[in-house]
């Protein structure tokens, strides 16, 4: 995995990652969005299946996380210019996304803002955006991330507060959750810390980016988009999905029965193949 600082157009630093050409003649390049608190590191369980289909991955760390810069005061919105400025460095021009957790409004920001650049999107176990009209946003939500949540919508203070004092809520994820962590994807222990190894910013950079306006209409986007989720999830329930899927005229939803907020990564495969099919 080639591992590169990017300029950003402000002079911050972010870190990329690139798992270089494959030597397809049919290459799709796939920009992965972790979710809160990741790196910006591609998903290491996904590498051989992207890998049989010609999938090139590239990544990078969100603000204040891993070897990035500090963002104060960016949206959700400000994903777009931070993943072009990166395809730009590795010279590549399109770019499919797939964004997990809180990487997934981010790739709606992308399939909403660079649709030029962009040929097909994929959002999993995404939130809605706060407030949501016509959403009970905490319903069904552990009580540990909707402390998070609100904290946030609160402002930087209130949040720093809650993050030094609350531990992780166990009742956010569901027993398949912790197969998954214990199994196929305990690729993400790692990867949680490393990205909360110098502290919390990254974590509060991303929940009140994602409790403040996002800076983009979700109408805006028309290029293929799936959204999907699990219906078991209570990090983020699957209304979400549905109220996302509702307002995104280009999205098709798959709620997958029995599956939780890292459990429904067994069907990202699925999702790689229909990007392919998507993205030519």
């Amino acid at each position: 995995m080639l591992e590169v600082d990017v300029a950003a157009a402000d002079g911050r630093v972010l870190h990329a990652y690139d798992s270089s050409p494959t030597g397809s003649a049919d290459e799709l390049v796939l920009l992965w969005h972790g979710g809160t608190p990741n790196t910006g590191a591609p998903p290491e369980p996904l590498f051989d299946v992207a890998l049989s289909l010609g999938i090139r991955w590239i990544g990078y760390d969100r603000p204040s996380y891993g070897g990035s810069s500090q963002h104060r005061g960016a949206t959700v919105a400000s994903t777009a210019a931070d993943a072009s400025r990166v395809a730009d460095h590795l010279g590549i021009e399109r770019f499919a996304v797939l964004g997990h957790s809180g990487g997934g409004p981010r790739a709606l920001a992308c399939a909403a803002l660079l649709a030029d650049r962009v040929p097909a999107a994929v959002s999993i176990s995404a939130p809605a955006p706060w407030p949501a009209a016509g959403l009970d946003f905490f319903a069904g939500m552990s009580d540990g991330t909707a402390r998070e949540l609100r904290a946030a919508a609160r402002g930087r203070a209130e949040l720093a507060q809650v993050l030094a004092a609350n531990e992780f809520d166990p009742e956010s994820f569901i027993a398949a959750d912790y197969a998954a962590l214990d199994g196929n994807w305990s690729w993400f222990n790692g990867i949680v810390q490393a990205a909360t190894a110098n502290g919390p910013d990254g974590i509060i950079e991303d929940d009140l980016a994602a409790m403040a306006p996002w800076g983009f209409d979700l109408a805006e986007i028309t290029i293929p988009t799936l959204i999907m989720h699990g219906r078991a999830d209570r990090m983020v329930p699957s209304s979400h999905a549905e109220w996302l899927a509702a307002r995104c005229l280009a999205a098709e939803l798959r709620l997958l029965t029995g599956e939780g907020h890292i459990s429904v990564l067994k069907f990202a495969t699925d999702a790689l193949a229909w990007i392919c099919d998507r993205a030519p």
